[in-house]
C-alpha cells in the first residue's frame, strides 16, 4: 500500500523470528496519498492493519535476509561478524518503501531493489560483510518468507480476536441456556428454541475457524527456500566443498526456520502454493463463520423483531438523514468482510495455477489479495469481538415473538401427539387445515383446534401443549454439550 506523504508511520510491532524492531521507511518524492481505508471501514485502525502495511512487509524482508545470514553462519558458510552486522542494519535501516515500490516495475517484485539499496547500507558498516547479503538466494525465497512471517503475525492477532469472541459468545450462551426464543428457517417462525442455542452455534462456528486456524499457525506456514530454480544450488555453491548437499540444504532449511520462527517445507515450494491456499481456505471460512453472526445479529435487530440490540456509544450507527436510526453497523462492517474475502481466497486459489518451477505473473497476482484478505478478516475479528462482548438482549421481546404465530408453531408438536387417537396421515390433515384456518382468519390456533368436533374428545391432551416454552427439544443439552466446562472459556 502506497506510503503516505506525511511524516512516517508508527513502526509496525516486531514479527516473530526477527530479533530486531521494524526499520522506518520514507515516502519518496511524489508519493501518492496512503490507502487510509476510507472505503474498508472494517479494516481501519485495527492492528491487523498495521500487521500487513508496506512497511510490516519490508521490515519482514529485512528480517528474512538477516536470518538467512545467521543461518548461514551458524553453519559455516558466512562468517558470523557479517551475519552480525547484516542483521543490525537490517534493524536501522532508512530505505523508503515508496522508491522500492517505484524501482520494483523494472525487475516485477520489491526484493531485488531491496537487496541493491540493503547491500549498500551493510557495506557503509562494513564492506566485507556487504558480501554475503542475500547469499545464494533469490527474490522469492526472501518475499515468500517475509510473506509467511507477515501471515503469521496476522493470524496470531486474528486468533486472539476469535477468542475474545468465542469466550463472550459463550457467555451469551449460558446466561440464555433456557431463554425462549424463535427459530426461523427459510425466514419465517418454524419452531420454539432458545437463544443461548443461537449463541453456541454461533461460538461454534467461530471455534471451528480457530481449529483451522490454529492447524495452520502449526506447522502451515513455511520458509521459502529453493534457490533460483528450486534446486538450492546458489546456497550449495557457496557452501564448503566438503558439504554434502543432502545434509547441508537440510540443515539450512532447519536453521533458516528456527531464525524465524516458521515451519520447515518438504520441498522449496516457489511453484507449490498451498501455503498460500491453506491461508486463503481458512481466511474464507473465518470471514463467513463471522459472516454468520453478523447476518443473524442484523435480522434481529430488525425493529420488527427487536430481540438484539449492537452495543452502542456516542455517534455509533448515527445516520446522516434520520435522527431516530441507530444502525446496526458492527455487524454490517463484518457482513462487509464476509462478502469480499471468498472472492479474493478464489484469487488466491488461481494462483495455484504456476508454471514451471517459477511463476511469470501467478506468484505476483497472489500479493495483494492475500493482504486485503488479512486485514479484512483481521478488521472483521476485532469487530465481532466487540459485538459478541457488547450485545444487548431482550428476552421479553424474545418470548413475545413466539406468540405472533397465535399457537401454528406448534402444529408439529399437537400433530405427534395426535397421531396416537387420529393417525398420523389424519393428523398432519387436520394441524395443515387447521393451521391455515387460523392464518387466514387472525384466530389462535387453539380457538380453531376447539370448534373441530372430531377432536372435541381430545381438548384435555391439546391444551397443555400449546406452551412454546415446554417444546423446545434438546436445545438446553445441546448448549452444554457445546460449551467448555470452564465458565471463562
Amino acid at each position: 500500500m502506497p506510503e503516505p506523504s506525511g511524516p512516517a508511520p508508527a513502526p509496525a510491532p516486531p514479527l516473530p523470528g526477527s530479533g530486531h524492531p521494524a526499520p522506518g521507511t520514507g515516502t519518496g518524492a511524489g508519493a501518492p496519498a496512503q490507502d487510509t481505508g476510507l472505503l474498508a471501514p472494517v479494516r481501519a485502525g485495527v492492528p491487523a492493519e498495521e500487521a500487513v502495511t508496506d512497511q510490516a512487509w519490508l521490515h519482514a524482508m529485512l528480517a528474512a535476509e538477516a536470518a538467512l545470514a545467521r543461518a548461514q553462519a551458524s553453519l559455516g558458510t558466512i562468517p558470523a561478524p557479517a551475519a552480525a552486522v547484516i542483521t543490525r542494519a537490517a534493524a536501522t535501516t532508512r530505505i523508503e518503501a515508496r522508491l522500492l515500490a517505484l524501482a520494483a516495475r523494472e525487475s516485477a517484485n520489491p526484493v531485488v531493489p531491496l537487496v541493491k539499496e540493503f547491500t549498500r547500507e551493510v557495506a557503509a558498516l562494513d564492506p566485507a560483510a556487504a558480501e554475503h547479503v542475500h547469499r545464494g538466494s533469490t527474490s522469492q525465497d526472501i518475499l515468500d518468507t517475509a510473506t509467511m512471517l507477515v501471515t503469521a503475525h496476522a493470524l496470531r492477532l486474528i486468533r486472539a480476536d476469535l477468542h475474545r469472541t468465542a469466550q463472550a459468545l459463550a457467555r451469551l450462551a449460558r446466561t440464555h441456556r433456557d431463554t425462549l426464543a424463535t427459530a426461523r428457517t427459510l425466514a419465517l417462525h418454524a419452531l420454539p428454541t432458545t437463544f443461548g442455542l443461537k449463541a453456541a452455534s454461533w461460538r461454534q462456528l467461530v471455534q471451528d475457524a480457530l481449529t483451522r486456524l490454529d492447524r495452520l499457525l502449526d506447522g502451515g506456514l513455511p520458509v521459502s527456500l529453493g534457490g533460483a530454480a528450486g534446486t538450492l544450488a546458489g546456497y550449495l555453491e557457496h557452501a564448503t566443498a566438503a558439504a554434502d548437499p543432502a545434509s547441508y540444504t537440510e540443515d539450512l532449511t532447519l536453521a533458516f526456520a528456527t531464525e524465524t520462527g516458521l515451519a520447515t517445507p518438504d520441498l522449496p515450494w516457489h511453484s507449490l502454493r498451498t501455503p498460500i491456499a491453506d491461508t486463503a481456505a481458512v481466511l474464507a471460512f473465518t470471514a463467513g463463520a463471522l459472516g454468520k453472526f453478523a447476518i443473524d445479529v442484523q435480522t434481529l435487530t430488525r425493529t420488527e423483531i427487536g430481540e438484539v440490540t449492537e452495543p452502542t456509544r456516542p455517534g455509533r450507527g448515527s445516520s446522516s438523514a434520520m435522527p431516530h436510526k441507530r444502525n446496526p453497523v458492527l455487524s454490517t462492517l463484518i457482513r462487509s468482510t464476509a462478502l469480499q474475502v471468498p472472492a479474493l481466497a478464489a484469487t488466491l486459489f488461481h494462483c495455484l495455477l504456476s508454471e514451471d518451477e517459477r511463476s511469470a505473473g501467478a506468484w505476483h497476482a497472489e500479493w495483494q489479495p492475500l493482504r486485503e484478505a488479512l486485514r479484512l478478516v483481521g478488521g472483521a475479528a476485532h469487530t465481532a469481538a466487540a459485538l459478541a462482548e457488547g450485545l444487548r438482549t431482550d428476552p421479553e421481546r424474545m418470548r413475545h415473538n413466539t406468540g405472533l404465530t397465535q399457537g401454528r408453531m406448534l402444529a408439529e408438536r399437537l400433530a405427534a401427539a395426535l397421531s396416537a387417537p387420529l393417525g398420523r396421515a389424519r393428523a398432519k390433515a387436520l394441524l395443515s387445515q387447521a393451521s391455515d384456518e387460523a392464518a387466514r382468519t387472525g384466530r389462535p390456533l387453539a380457538e380453531v383446534l376447539a370448534a373441530r368436533p372430531e377432536l372435541a374428545a381430545h381438548r384435555a391432551l391439546i391444551a397443555p401443549l400449546l406452551d412454546p416454552a415446554h417444546y423446545t427439544g434438546a436445545a438446553a443439552p445441546l448448549v452444554d454439550r457445546a460449551l467448555p466446562r470452564r465458565a471463562d472459556t
